[in-house]
């Protein structure tokens, strides 16, 4: 038996290790695979992992560890106004705003983690103080909402889920990690950016013959300061520009999910990242508001080729996930688009405010930094010119008309990747695998953290 602290171990725990032995490992202690040359029925009980495993998994997948430096100039042209959040995690996030929301699903209740902008400014310097003591389990009670009892997750068909994955999935000894990106703010913050004069970027529609997406009074060729001309390489499409957004959150989740995959090693548990990205099968298993959408809206097909859809049968309704609200009414999640604002001119001016208002992350929010002098950057930041925001409102009420949703393209949230945590069933590995299958954190798990012979 070990007598050996196994925090202290894992404090220890070499990076290049958990990098060079990071594996998927999907078999778990009390779990079955009924077919094929690896079928196995597990002999151990299953066994849940513990709330104090739980929270070191959930402050790898996002924790807060203290505050951006945003190292940047804060000057006419310079940029560093882009950003719109000034919080740091454990993983990066475009513009510090912390696109990726993420839920810790067990066999007891549904849980979000919250984001750095859904805590008060001051709260943020107590979380990371609570991260550098170590203490872990109550920065995971802090940090955690309750969304529902019991377990929240979609069907196993075909394609909310793929065969590979099904004998496996949702284990009830398992605790799942599901990172929901939600796109608009960033979306957003950089049109305010792109729209400047400094960047004078210019969108058209592809999708309706390469007109301008509302920006046609912004045009240089118009008298405004957006360069629409194309041989100045500063023309885009939508679907190139949302394209880029995509990108931009999914990264942001594969962050997530790398290290949580890092932290199941570094603690000798079985873990594996695994398909989750139906366009809306896991936001209406957790209980978004949702609206459908007959597909050839969502699409944005022409007005005949939809009308011909619908004549044919074959213009089925598409889900939506629009939000997601507590019982109580109380928004856990929201995008910068109607429902959640009346319009998306009040969309647009909301992301000004947060950055520029008067509690805003460069205004009275910017003490809550790592800068020694926050004044001296509240002064130096400027706020977008109103010929940007104007440009930046015309676009998004564009978008917003002609298809009906923002973005356009894919919708306000998106799943991409889930990760499924838990204990190990070793005799399997040792029965249908070489040895270094398994690391000596794995074949030492249970006698380091649960005093297991």
């Amino acid at each position: 038996m070990s007598t050996e602290d196994p925090f202290a171990l894992l404090a220890r725990y070499p990076l290049l290790d958990a990098l060079r032995e990071r594996r998927s490992r999907r078999f778990g202690a009390g779990m079955r695979m009924d077919g094929g040359p690896l079928a196995h029925d597990s002999r151990q009980e299953p066994a849940r992992l513990s709330e104090e495993e739980e929270a070191l998994l959930a402050f790898a997948a996002c924790g807060i560890t203290g505050h951006a430096l945003a190292e940047l100039e804060f000057q006419p042209g310079g940029g560093g106004t882009i950003m719109a959040g000034l919080s740091g995690r454990t993983v990066a996030s475009g513009d510090a705003i912390h696109t990726a929301s993420v839920f810790v699903i067990n066999e007891e209740a549904t849980y979000l983690l919250k984001r750095p902008r859904d805590f008060a400014p001051a709260e943020i310097s107590e979380l990371a103080a609570l991260a550098r003591r170590d203490e872990f389990t109550e920065l995971y009670r802090r940090s955690r909402i309750k969304v529902r009892d019991g377990r929240s997750q979609p069907p196993l068909d075909p394609l909310y889920n793929l065969p590979v994955n099904r004998w496996s999935l949702y284990d009830p000894a398992s605790t799942y990690f599901l990172p929901v990106a939600e796109l608009t703010l960033l979306y957003i913050n950089g049109l305010l950016e792109i729209f400047s004069e400094v960047n004078g970027a210019f969108v058209v529609d592809e999708r309706s013959g390469f007109r301008p997406a509302g920006l046609g009074r912004f045009a240089r060729s118009k008298g405004g300061h957006l360069h629409d001309h194309p041989r100045r390489e500063r023309v885009l499409t939508i679907q190139q520009l949302e394209s880029l957004v995509t990108e931009f959150v999914t990264i942001e989740q594969g962050m997530v999910v790398q290290n949580l995959a890092l932290m199941t090693q570094a603690l000798g548990l079985g873990g594996f990242p695994h398909w989750a990205a139906h366009p809306f099968g896991w936001l209406e298993a957790l209980g978004f508001r949702m609206r459908r959408l007959p597909a050839s809206r969502y699409l944005g097909m022409s007005g005949l080729v939809g009308r011909l859809a619908r004549l044919l049968g074959k213009d089925p309704e598409v889900g939506l996930g629009l939000g997601l609200e507590a019982a109580d009414g109380s928004l856990l999640l929201a995008p910068y688009c109607p429902p959640y604002y009346p319009s998306m001119a009040a969309a647009v001016e909301a992301v000004v405010e947060l950055k520029f208002g008067a509690a805003g992350v460069f205004r009275g929010g910017v003490g809550a930094s790592a800068w020694r002098e926050p004044e001296r950057i509240a002064q130096a930041a400027r706020p977008p010119s109103p010929a940007a925001v104007g440009a930046a409102i015309a676009y998004c009420e564009y978008v917003h008309r002609r298809y009906g949703r923002f973005p356009a393209y894919p919708p306000p949230f998106r799943t991409v990747l889930g990760f499924q945590a838990g204990h190990l069933d070793l005799e399997f590995y040792d029965r249908h695998y070489r040895p270094e299958a398994l690391s000596e954190t794995q074949r030492r798990h249970g006698e380091r953290w649960h005093r297991q012979p």
